[in-house]
């Protein structure tokens, strides 16, 4: 038994071009065999896209490491804060615990998830 795929296929469906000498070969010109205009012109549709898909990735990755970045940067000036006023505890400040929207950046509305 072999594992070929010609072997795998049903045989009698009908004459192969390669075995049957009744069937001429087809001579074809490599030249008009060519993808021509169409093929360029969808090639380099797809091209554009996929450049501008990259370019707006990227676009959204900078802004999402900015934003963490001032974030971390509030984190820090608000640590300086309580630390030079003395602890949450002895000023009353709850700030570790306030809502979402007081953590938010500017030019974060956009954003629907919650500020961690």
């Amino acid at each position: 038994m072999t594992w070929l795929p010609s072997a795998l296929m049903p045989q009698g469906l009908g004459p192969t071009p390669v075995d049957d000498p009744l069937i001429p070969s087809i001579e074809i010109d490599p030249n008009l065999v060519t993808p021509g205009v169409s093929g360029f012109i969808a090639t380099a549709v797809v091209t554009i896209v996929v450049v501008l898909l990259i370019v707006d990735m990227m676009r959204r990755m900078r802004r999402v490491r900015y934003r963490g970045e001032i974030r971390e940067r509030l984190a820090a000036e608000q640590a300086e804060q309580d630390g030079a006023t003395g602890s949450n505890a002895a000023t009353g400040s709850d700030a570790a615990t306030g809502s979402g929207a007081e953590r938010r950046v500017d030019g974060d509305e956009q954003d629907p998830r919650p500020v961690a």
